[in-house]
């Protein structure tokens, strides 16, 4: 049996080339998590008109393109900000709060646990349990939400995971965390691909609380990671002015707050998305779960956790899957992980299955 070796990102397509001699073009990025529909039509068409706007700085405050996110997430655009990616908000927000002690739930997204670190705050993660389908029990959950701290951080649904808490858990959560001066960050960087967004999404709740933020981004749902265009909800106007103080202007360049203007109105594009992302996700787990020596675990994400049960290790199918040109994620890197699991997003259909023929032998 093979020993473990480097687990690779989604985006380390020049690595893998570099050690297994494969074209990058030549591979079918299953760890990347991106809509495999590519970018909205009306995107590109708005791309193509509008390029001369460079020639302009953007608006300051972006007004127009908070307008769209207004009436694309149904709540007052003043509850808006919007930011250089989801990155640039997850800084901002974390150098605002400074953070004595965070909790996260684990396993998870890594950009928390360094911006906090850089906060100069500590953390502790609260791991989800492999036997209740990595989903907390939130009793014990609210147990380890004390008055020490004073972040909790969440992604819904989670990355790696693809499992979700639902609108009337994490209201239960924001209760508790209210009581004890807990600030709450989601991010829901995948909620779009949910089969059901008002079960999952917090965005509801903006009006009953002001100490959460949501994060979203547009890398995934929207297949532009290159953009770095993201935004942030958040019920507290006060919070949210503090957030500009320290944010520097600019940082969304004019080409990419129209791209958001265009993409957050294509109807077509997004509802597409959603019933192809819907009809292949079903199709992938039903063919999974008919396999002993293979569990899959419930997936609210366009992404589907499999753990491997025949002693075959995580790496070794990396292996076997890059051998034929199709990269997985080899989750051996995420903590609270012991086993060996793999992740891989929904692809095109003929993709799909060439992967799915791979992983049932």
């Amino acid at each position: 049996m093979s020993e473990k070796k480097q687990a690779f990102h989604g985006s380390d397509l020049e690595k893998v080339e570099e050690i297994y001699g494969i074209k990058k073009e030549n591979i079918v990025p299953f760890g990347g998590n991106v809509n495999p529909l590519g970018i909205s039509p009306l995107l590109r068409k708005s791309m193509q008109q509008h390029i001369d706007a460079i020639c302009e700085y953007p608006d300051r405050d972006y007004k127009t393109l908070r307008e769209t996110l207004s009436i694309y997430c149904n709540v007052p655009m003043e509850h808006i900000l919007v930011g250089n990616g989801a990155t640039e908000l997850i800084s901002l927000t974390l150098n605002l709060l400074h953070p004595k002690h965070a909790l996260l739930l684990a396993p998870t997204y890594s950009e928390y646990t360094r911006e906090i670190s850089l906060a100069g705050g500590s953390y502790e993660e609260y791991i989800l349990n492999e036997t209740n389908n990595f989903r907390p029990d939130l009793e014990d959950l609210k147990a380890h939400l004390t008055d020490e701290v004073d972040l909790f951080a969440f992604c819904n649904p989670n990355n790696p995971t693809s499992s979700a808490l639902t609108v009337e858990e994490i209201r239960e959560i924001l209760l508790h965390c209210k009581k004890h001066h807990i600030f709450v960050l989601i991010d829901e960087t995948y909620v779009e691909f949910a089969p059901d967004i008002h079960e999952i999404s917090a965005v509801s709740l903006v009006h009953e609380f002001d100490q959460f933020m949501i994060l979203r981004g547009t890398s995934k749902f929207f297949a532009s990671p290159g953009l770095r265009l993201g935004y942030g909800i958040c019920g507290s106007l006060d919070f949210l002015e503090r957030l500009k103080v320290i944010k520097n202007p600019w940082t969304i360049n004019t080409l990419a707050a129209l791209a958001g203007e265009a993409m957050f109105m294509d109807t077509d594009y997004i509802q597409k998305t959603k019933t192809y992302i819907a009809k292949e996700r079903k199709r992938c787990l039903d063919i999974l779960s008919g396999c002993d020596h293979l569990k899959v675990y419930p997936a609210y994400a366009n992404f589907i956790l499999v753990r491997l049960l025949d002693g075959t290790t995580s790496f070794e199918m990396f292996e076997r899957c890059i051998k034929e040109e199709l990269m997985i994620r080899d989750c051996s890197s995420f903590e609270g992980l012991d086993g060996e699991y793999i992740r891989f997003c929904i692809r095109l259909e003929n993709e799909n299955t060439k992967l799915l023929n791979i992983l049932t032998k």
